[in-house]
């Protein structure tokens, strides 16, 4: 590890002094709404590139054909190809939305897997789908740029846009504001439903991952030259920018920040994950992950094995952070003493992890096929729930952890009920 300049919610030198941050409340719904009103919207449209398939890696999933154990309490199976990702309706946790390379989108009941209405007319795969703050709006996004916005209360559609290839999407924490990242390295705000539209002009490279911070007001976006950019998103002005030695020598794959946004931490091709004080910009410091065992000189025809950091997030209740490899290692990383604290090894690739809202669980889905629970605190797995015949695409977890819902190469999304003997 690296460590390098930047105080934030932590103090990392013995002889410098603990700083007290004194957390004011998120602004609420009638003061977004009015800084809203005061942003200069730019409607300018997007040149839409030639859309890329969407491959998944069928040699890491299951093989087909094999007979899996099914944990599952409820399946979902009106997709008729791979199902790429998931969301929870924030509300009432009632709710799902998946989409699906079949270029369908769907809302669903968790409780029995019901149909409540078709998120119909997209023309590409569906990679992004989501739940506004209040469960009111359901936007999906597809890989040519299509975004559909539908009030889910009356199933109807209410706002659609195009932009260039989607790379991904993200609803505000506290307002009616879309957020997405495109391929020609441009970020698009909409307000929701009247369309009003401000853009943030990148690199000209994919804008590869995004993630608004708590404070509603900023955000932070990576790229694939390996440069990440802090927005405001009011003034639509950088606020920081990282790169050279500061950002990541490779693309940008995920990005998070902790439950005050002081924190931000970025993921990469490149194998690191920086940890950035979002207040100054500073890299706080790099975790490096080392191999478990030297790899093997690949031979003649044969492709080097390869690692990216694909998945990570902060613990809400301990200073611990977790980062999911596709080499299948999850690191639990000590943030106030910047150390390696676990090495949780999977079979195959990470694909996504999530921590509970309220206890030092991490959750991870792979290319196994399996759901995994692991205690932070200890290291060690707590639980594991089978019951797709492919890999596992995306995930979420509802607001108790006690449902978990998943989407599979095997076009299958399944509902998981998580028994702890803990609680």
């Amino acid at each position: 590890m690296e460590p390098a300049e930047g105080l934030g919610a932590l103090s990392f030198h013995g002889d410098e002094e603990i700083i007290e941050v004194v957390e004011l409340g998120p602004p609420g719904p009638d003061d977004l709404a009015d800084e809203m009103e005061d942003v200069d919207f730019d409607d300018e449209g997007a040149e839409e590139p030639d859309a890329e398939a969407w491959e998944t890696e069928d040699d890491e999933g299951v093989e087909d054909g094999m007979e899996v154990q099914d944990d599952s309490e409820v399946t979902f199976s009106l997709h008729s190809a791979s199902v790429f990702c998931v969301s929870l309706d924030p509300k009432t946790n009632t709710l799902a939305v998946t989409g699906g390379e079949d270029d369908k989108a769907f809302v669903w009941r968790v409780s029995d897997g019901e149909l409540l209405f078709e998120c119909s007319g997209h023309k590409d795969s569906v990679t992004c789908a989501g739940f506004s703050h209040d469960s009111v709006f359901v936007a999906t996004g597809d890989m040519s740029g299509l975004i559909k916005v539908w009030r889910v209360d009356a199933k109807e559609e209410v706002w659609s846009f195009e932009v260039g290839d989607l790379e991904w999407m993200e609803w505000h924490p506290q307002a009616h504001v879309l957020l997405a990242g495109t391929a020609d390295g441009n970020s698009w705000m909409w307000k929701i439903p009247s369309g009003d539209c401000k853009t943030f002009q990148g690199p000209a490279c994919p804008a590869t991952c995004g993630r608004i911070l708590p404070d509603g007001k900023r955000a932070v976006v990576g790229y694939e030259d390996g440069t990440m950019r802090i927005w405001d998103l009011k003034q639509g002005t950088s606020l920081h920018v990282l790169k050279g030695q500061d950002g990541h020598q490779d693309p940008l794959t995920c990005v998070a920040s902790n439950q005050d946004g002081s924190l931000i931490m970025t993921g990469s091709v490149d194998c690191h994950a920086k940890l950035v004080n979002s207040a100054t910009g500073k890299v706080v410091c790099v975790f490096k992950m080392e191999s478990m065992a030297p790899k093997a000189p690949a031979g003649e025809g044969e492709e080097a094995e390869s690692n990216s950091v694909e998945s990570l997030g902060f613990c809400n209740v301990m200073p611990l952070a977790a980062v999911g490899y596709l080499d299948g290692t999850l690191a639990i990383y000590d943030l106030s003493t910047q150390s390696l604290r676990h090495k949780c090894q999977h079979e195959s690739g990470i694909v996504q992890l999530l921590w509970e809202e309220s206890s030092a669980v991490v959750y991870t889905c792979s290319l196994d096929g399996a759901v995994r629970l692991w205690d932070a605190r200890s290291g060690k797995m707590i639980s594991e729930y089978r019951g797709h015949s492919a890999e596992i695409l995306d995930f979420a977890v509802n607001k108790d952890a006690s449902i978990v819902v998943t989407t599979s190469g095997d076009h299958q999304a399944k509902v998981f009920c998580v028994q702890r003997p803990d609680r």
